[in-house]
């Protein structure tokens, strides 16, 4: 396929006994799970974002062709769209450059993760106890909710006309007048990540960080889009009736984009469609705004702080 301008992906997830997403205390001591207003539990997009640079992270460090690409800590986002992969996949706000405003519009979005049914939520009780009589700890009870079972929805979309590259805009008299194009990575790297984030849909592990116990975010059932157009229409699949299904998977056929269908619980697996998408991956091209590989500049000389 040629000129992939976006990817989607999206997901069906089992998920049980599981806060993966906890939220503030309800009731004093009484942790709750996060849910919508109909009851359904859901992870947050900050949650999903998360989990997705955890993978990425993790992915990078294992792959031979990483150079010298880092993932920074959500804490300590760089600008140096170059080597860190959160500042270009991710954006980034520095708000004390002076006049530069320093912000990246991140071309990695997520939706929340929500369950496709009302959940049925149980309480974990926890105790404390006071093993020593000379401690000075007391005694505490406390109990934590936690959702029995949910399938839950979960999207990622990938704009690659933003990807590892930056949009200047040139102004005469405050009128916008021109858009140029600063490309900061190879298209060999270029790719190398779009492969980093389709692979890092696939092993969302860090919820565990958040219900201390092993859930994973890893899809039952998935539907990968490769597009030519910036397109997340097909985000609402897995919840659309049968008739809407056979509408958009015929809108994305109609413009000849690449589809990639998995279900665990058929012979056409959820390994398998990742691995057909990684493949077509692999002999395709990107949309480049840049038009090839011949004026590379890293971050700081694209703009040099004054």
């Amino acid at each position: 396929m040629n000129n992939i301008k976006g990817i989607l992906v999206s997901a069906i997830v089992p998920m049980e006994n599981h806060i993966a997403n906890g939220g503030e205390k309800l009731l004093g001591n009484a942790s709750s799970i996060k849910r919508t207003p109909d009851g359904k539990a859901y992870i947050s997009g900050q949650m999903q974002r998360h989990s997705l640079f955890s993978a990425i992270a993790r992915l990078n460090e294992s792959d031979l062709n990483k150079a010298n690409t880092i993932v920074s800590n959500g804490d300590g986002i760089s600008n140096f769209i170059e080597k860190d992969l959160r500042a270009d996949l991710g954006g980034f706000m520095h708000p004390s450059k002076g006049s530069y405003s320093g912000r990246r519009t991140s071309p990695l979005s997520v939706t929340p993760a929500v369950a496709l049914e009302k959940s049925k939520v149980g309480r974990d009780l926890m105790v404390r106890l006071r093993l020593n009589e000379g401690s000075n700890k007391d005694q505490a009870l406390a109990t934590r909710e936690f959702s029995e079972a949910d399938f839950m929805t979960m999207n990622f979309f990938l704009d690659i006309s933003t990807l590892s590259v930056t949009r200047v805009f040139e102004y005469e008299q405050e009128f916008h007048v021109k858009t140029d194009y600063i490309k900061h990575v190879n298209e060999a790297e270029r790719k190398r990540r779009v492969k980093l984030f389709l692979q890092a849909t696939n092993s969302l592990t860090d919820y565990a960080n958040q219900a201390r116990n092993a859930i994973a975010g890893e899809p039952q059932k998935v539907l990968i889009v490769f597009d030519i157009k910036l397109s997340r229409k097909a985000s609402r699949y897995f919840e659309a009736g049968e008739q809407e299904q056979k509408n958009i998977l015929g809108e994305l056929k109609g413009r000849e984009c690449k589809i990639f269908m998995g279900d665990d619980s058929t012979e056409t697996s959820v390994s398998k469609a990742y691995s057909e998408a990684l493949k077509e991956l692999e002999q395709s091209t990107l949309f480049d705004p840049c038009g090839g590989d011949k004026n590379i500049k890293s971050f700081a000389e694209a703009f040099p702080e004054k």
